[in-house]
Parts: C-alpha cells; structure tokens; sequence
C-alpha cells in the first residue's frame, strides 16, 4: 500500500498579524479516494501554541478545503486547512468560513480577484532585539541610491534577491497556484508577485499558500521575508497587496458605471475596510509613496495615488475591474474579499 505525504497548512490566532503554521501527516494513498477534498482526514494540533486555545482544552482541528501539489517532496501535497473548533464549529480565527458565506449569498454576481503581493528580503537574524537589516544592504541606508531605479531593474547593483523570487515563481507553478507574474519593486530587495484572476475562495487559498511557498524558499537560502506594510521607515514605498475587483456587471460593456457605483458604495465604509485590510497599515498609507492618506477615500482613472485606482484601459474600454490600493501586503485575503463582495454587491440607492 503506497504511502503519501500531507503537509497540512493553517492560520495561526497570532494578533494583530497571524502567521502561518504546518505540519506532516503520512497516510495510505488508498484513504484519500481519488483526491476527492472531503476524504482527506480532520487532523487535531496544540492549539495553545498557536494563540488558539487555552493549556487545559488545547485541541484544535484542521479541516482541509483545497489541496495542491507539493513542489518540495515526492509524493506529497500541501493542503490549505480551516481551523475548527473540537465540536467542529468555525473557530474565532477562522475568516475563510465568513467569506464562504459572503460568497454564497453574492455568487449571482461573479465576482473575481487578483491580488499583488509584495514582500521584502531581510536579513536573518535570530535576535529579536536587533534591527532588521535588508538583504544585501549595508549598515546605514544612507549608502544606498534612493527608490526608482530598483523598480524592475536589472542588474547586480539594482536587483538584489532574484534567485529566491525566480525560484518561487517556478516552485508556485508547480504547485499549480495561479501566479501570473512577477517583477522587482521599488526598493531593493523588495519584489512583487500576482496570484489570479479567480474566484474569492481560490484566490485566497492560493494566495496563502503561495506565502507558505515563499518562506519554504527563503529557508534554504537563510533568508527572512516580511511582509509588513512599511519594513524600512522614511522615503521608502511600503508593500502593499493591491486587490483587483471586478463583477459580471462590471465586466460586461457599460460596465464602467456599475465600477463608480462600486466606488460610491466602497467610500461610505472605507473605515471598516482599513480595519479589515491589515496590520501596520497607518505606516504605509501616509498620501505619499503612490498611496492615499489612510482617513482619505478617493477614487480616479489611473490615479496610482488615489484609494482606488481605475486603469486607463478599463475607462476606456468603458468595462473591466478596479484596483483596491489599500490593503497592506499582510492583508488576510479571506477578510478583504469578504469585504470587497459585500460592500460592492449591497444594494444601495446612490445619489450622485
């Protein structure tokens, strides 16, 4: 009987920023049925750990919801896990279930996603007190030349970290996670990858397990990734996880005026999505570095400074999909999704 390896892989109740967590199981090809989701077994974990339980009633359980192949290992499989309670109810922690439900009671409208994931290469350092020193930089960021020319630069005194960001493409493909591209950000040793267009629970599932993927990666080369929105204080952009939106309407020709009713509808909670859109993010969402002021909601046709940013094509195509520049590039995409369908999707009567 042939054995398989499962890496299952989860959310952990760290606050404000969760981490990812994972662990091996080894089971009978045979057990799983043909890769059907719902034969693969509900595991248990420690979770007083993982910021999930208390000492004295620990256990926690790890449902699987989508699966994909493991670059890493032969024979083996990295499963996206929600967090369950021991009666099997969602646990607090638990957003993709939220988002589950905000699908379901808007799938009429199709909506579809594509985040852009930034991230920044550190240095490794085990000392938590210690400054967090960029890869590839010397002591004092004085010595560095200032953002721009490391923005899809090309050589070795412009592009630090390719190795780790073309290695992690290749691994994601492998993985069958829908990465469809990369490019070096304005800062060095900060890059960028994009994960859809897909469906909001694809898009999310994947693109946690594209971040898993990146830190497998950067541990064989020692190296530490962060995805904080603002890594390195003063004039330096800060990462971001730009969401693209967009529904049937909005695609459809015309389309562009469902995108402003969007717009409209998403300025009258812009508080509740910054609450929703990640960690940090006053550090980052200053009005400066390509962003809006965080208590500022503003929208405008390729306006890279503005909350929300219509592409040039899309107003004249008069159809397509818009940008959320908000969110911070530790966003939970199960939140922000969540959000994006519910806001844009309720039925408001506008006056404008």
């Amino acid at each position: 009987m042939s054995k398989i390896k499962l890496e299952y892989i989860w959310i952990d109740g760290q606050n404000p920023t969760p981490e990812l967590r994972s662990k091996t199981k080894v089971i009978d090809y045979e057990k799983i049925n043909n890769f059907n989701i719902e034969n693969f077994p509900i595991w248990s974990f420690d979770g007083s750990s993982t910021e999930q339980a208390d000492g004295d009633d620990s256990d926690c359980l790890l449902k699987p919801v989508s699966y994909y192949v493991d670059p890493f290992r032969e024979n083996s499989f990295l499963v996206m896990c929600e967090v369950l309670n021991p009666d099997g109810t969602p646990h607090k922690t638990n957003n993709r279930r939220r988002l589950v439900e905000a699908y379901e009671n808007n799938k009429e409208t199709e909506p579809l996603f594509g985040i852009e994931q930034e991230y920044v290469l550190l240095e490794n350092n085990l000392d938590k007190n210690s400054k967090q020193q960029l890869l590839g930089w010397p002591e004092s960021e004085d010595n560095m030349s200032p953002q721009g020319r490391y923005y899809c630069g090309v050589g070795a005194d412009r592009v630090i970290g390719r190795e780790i960001a073309e290695i992690h493409m290749e691994m994601c493909l492998a993985a069958n996670i829908g990465i469809t591209g990369i490019n070096a950000e304005v800062m060095a040793s900060q890059w960028e990858y994009q994960v859809g267009t897909l469906g909001a629970l694809e898009v999310s599932d994947q693109l946690w397990i594209s971040r898993w993927i990146l830190n497998r990666v950067c541990e064989k080369y020692n190296v530490k990734v962060t995805i904080e929105p603002k890594p390195l204080k003063g004039d330096w952009n800060g990462s971001g996880a730009h969401i693209n939106f967009s529904t049937k309407e909005m695609r459809e020709e015309g389309g562009i005026e469902a995108i402003k009713d969007a717009c409209e509808k998403l300025s009258l909670k812009h508080k509740e999505h910054i609450e929703a859109y990640g960690s940090g993010n006053e550090d980052r969402l200053t009005g400066l570095h390509e962003t809006c002021d965080i208590n500022t909601f503003r929208y405008g046709v390729a306006d890279r400074g503005a909350s929300i940013r219509i592409p040039r094509q899309v107003s004249e195509n008069g159809c397509g999909y818009l940008e959320d520049r908000r969110p911070s590039s530790n966003v939970d995409p199960y939140k922000a999704c969540k959000m994006l369908i519910e806001t844009s999707c309720e039925k408001l009567e506008l006056a404008y």
